[in-house]
């Protein structure tokens, strides 16, 4: 079974019914995403695996934001947190980097949203392949991934 094969299955078994839309230019970062999509990078997730003291752990991400692995650590309760490898994200996940979705995991990954999300009626999400995404709501992605809203973001001066 393919990847978007997958990640259907996954969302039906969550409840939904993802309308997926394909974009052979590619949407693997949130700029090439929302481009394609034609909204607001800020309204697209990012799935992000980090290794906190060697667990995985997902940042569900506004498109614009960058996560502080420093903050990130403190809410798993770890004392460092870094960006999985590919091959890391993909035993986590079960799925590519540039195509995670935020659900369809072979195992429940602890995973943290971004409250800046939450601000948008319509956000977008990958659906299992770099060139496919689904829209959903911020309660929809809540939902179905379990995660907790957390700040984990860097702040605007820590950018430097």
């Amino acid at each position: 079974m393919g990847a978007i094969e997958r990640f259907t299955d996954a969302a039906r078994g969550v409840g939904l019914e993802p309308e997926i839309r394909r974009f052979p230019e590619g949407t693997k970062t949130a700029v090439d995403a929302a481009r394609a999509i034609g909204c607001d990078v800020e309204q697209i997730v990012k799935s992000l695996v980090f290794m906190a003291d060697g667990s995985p752990v997902i940042a569900y991400t506004s498109g614009g934001n960058r996560v502080d692995p420093s903050k990130l650590a403190e809410l798993a309760g770890a004392s460092e947190a870094r960006r999985a490898t590919p091959e890391e994200a993909r035993a986590a996940t079960g799925f590519a980097v540039g195509g995670t979705p935020p659900f369809g995991h072979p195992a429940p990954v602890r995973s943290f949203l971004d409250p800046a999300l939450l601000a948008f009626q319509e956000i977008w999400a990958a659906a299992g392949t770099p060139d496919a995404v689904f829209p959903l709501t911020p309660s929809e992605l809540r939902q179905a991934t379990g995660a907790a809203t957390a700040d984990f973001t860097e702040d605007d001066g820590d950018r430097g």
